[in-house]
């Protein structure tokens, strides 16, 4: 963006000595910043040139709370600007350092102690953080008050202030603040990746919209999972060995699967024929290939028999199970089980991933292009969704086998012949595929 234009819209700020502020260097992204300004119009409801003054006010602010900070050492009391973004106010522990900092263009507020005591304070909670009670979810520095504030769950405040005490710190220093927070890690789901499970682990297999799709033998119907956290909406084993998981807010499904190292991007769900290269990815033995062997194949586990299941020579072991299987970039399926191992080989095999995706209604989450008319691409990122047509069920490049059924336009399908769907074998259109029920 060029300099002028930038400066114009930093002069119109004002309030503590930011009546200017520091044009965007020419060097910067046009394409991130533009995505940036657009963020911030959204989230902070500013038109685009509010936001683009506020951002080149904050840019002025930072520069001059760094001088600052190494101008006034231990007095320096940490810094923060207003709701506006536009007033930097800087806290000083000396009154004689207190015209240094309205010098150079920023409000004052007097403290007890600088920031290094205050960080210091915190560093005596950090140490004691495994005696913290189950009540406390956190604990930080907050500068604007000069305190280090203890958050507590209701009822848990008596408890938080004495752990807070008996860790060292001054009591003078410490403010316990009532919270209802109950923090979890937020995740990107990628497939391949671990998730734990009661006592157990498996490996993620596909993004879906609102979670991911994994084995069924790996948790049934309610199951809580971590890491990434959620809920098992559906499972079926034996019979067949599929279900997917219901992330929690926060998670964010991911187009892609971990090769260890790197990620792949998943670019659909097209059906691989017998005898095409075939990738895995897990959270025990990492990225192995093979070849797909067989189709529809029926295997009994102690559990009992899973049917229509593929069968390859890519190997897996324990942990791997409801990991991805790729053919190029399209999704395949999710580790089943076999026999044998990474070390010595064997047989492996896998559930499609179209009958889970046709089974439960799921949208599978991709990176890259699929068929313009099978997907919609957001406008600030790659990833794009497999739709499904507003009036059913059916969805094209999909797996239907025998036995399925889909809705469209208003009525039932039962398939015929197993087979992929593509664009223009729409049910009403392929009676040598599908019978109206």
């Amino acid at each position: 963006m060029k300099r002028k234009i930038v400066a114009a819209a930093a002069a119109a700020i004002t309030g503590a000595g930011l009546v200017t502020a520091l044009a965007l260097t020419p060097s910067a992204n046009a394409g991130a910043q533009s995505e940036i300004l657009a963020a911030m119009s959204r989230d902070l409801n500013l038109t685009p040139q509010q936001a683009q003054a506020r951002l080149a006010a904050e840019q002025r602010a930072a520069s001059t709370d760094s001088a600052l900070r190494s101008r006034l050492g231990s007095a320096y009391g940490g810094s923060w600007l207003d709701s506006t973004g536009t007033t930097l106010t800087v806290a000083v522990a000396d009154p004689a350092q207190e015209a240094t900092v309205r010098a150079a263009g920023a409000a004052v507020r007097p403290v007890a102690v600088g920031a290094a005591q205050l960080d210091s304070a915190k560093a005596l909670l950090d140490a004691k953080s495994a005696d913290a009670p189950q009540s406390v979810p956190g604990w930080y520095v907050d500068v604007a008050t000069n305190k280090v504030v203890v958050s507590a769950n209701p009822g848990g405040e008596s408890a938080a202030k004495a752990w807070a005490v008996n860790s060292g710190v001054r009591a003078d220093l410490v403010r316990v603040e009532t919270s209802a927070e109950n923090p979890v890690p937020l995740i990107d789901i990628i497939g391949g990746n671990a998730y734990t499970f009661g006592s157990g682990r498996c490996s993620i297999g596909f993004s879906v919209e609102g979670g991911f799709v994994t084995a069924g033998h790996c948790g049934t119907a309610g199951t809580r999972t971590s890491n990434p956290s959620g809920t098992v909406a559906a499972s079926v084993f034996p019979g067949n060995d599929y279900a997917w998981v219901r992330a929690d807010a926060g998670n964010t499904p991911r187009g892609l699967v971990n090769r260890y190292p790197g990620t792949v991007p998943v670019a659909g769900s097209q059906e691989a024929p017998v005898g095409a290269s075939v990738c895995r990815s897990g959270s025990t033995t990492g990225w192995h290939c093979g070849t797909i062997q067989q189709k529809n194949a029926s295997v009994t586990y102690p559990q009992g028999t899973v049917t229509g299941l593929t069968r390859t020579n890519a190997c897996a072991e324990p942990g791997d199970s409801g990991g991805s299987w790729l053919s190029g970039d399209q999704a395949q399926g999710v580790t089943s089980g076999g026999s044998g191992n990474c070390t010595s080989g064997g047989t492996f095999y896998f559930q499609p991933v179209s009958v889970i995706l046709s089974r439960y209604s799921l949208r599978l989450v991709t990176s890259g292009s699929n068929p313009p008319s099978s997907t919609t691409t957001t406008p600030t990122s790659q990833t794009t969704t497999t739709q499904n047509p507003p009036s059913g069920t059916w969805a094209p490049n999909t797996y239907y086998g025998s036995g399925a059924t889909v809705t469209y336009d208003g009525g039932s399908y039962r398939v015929l012949q197993p087979h992929t769907s593509q664009i223009g074998w729409e049910p009403p259109n392929t009676p040598a595929l599908w019978a109206r029920i």
